[in-house]
């Protein structure tokens, strides 16, 4: 899959148990969710600027790790998946 003229995110999260549901609902609005703790999607700079800033609300950062990878715009991003597929890729996979 050849990603868009936005760059292609993955954010894959470790935060206490009490944070997890406020940070999954916050990335579900930017991203699709594709497994526990992981998200992925397009993003203009805006949106991935938006999205750290709320990010950084939601997690404390003693105890909690959020990871995002980013890939240029125009990449092509090969994604594999053994076992069973979680997430919906609908709106990732053209």
């Amino acid at each position: 899959m050849v990603v868009g003229n936005r760059p292609f995110v993955i954010v894959v999260y470790d935060v206490e148990q009490r944070r997890v549901g406020k940070v999954c609902q916050y990335l579900r609005r930017f991203l699709n969710w594709v497994q526990n703790s992981a998200f992925e999607g397009e993003l203009t700079e805006s949106q991935l600027k938006r999205l750290k800033h709320g990010l950084r609300g939601l997690i404390d950062p003693e105890h909690d790790s959020v990871y995002i990878y980013r890939l240029p715009a125009g990449s092509v991003v090969y994604r594999e998946v053994l076992g069973l597929e979680r997430g919906s890729t609908e709106a990732v996979i053209e």
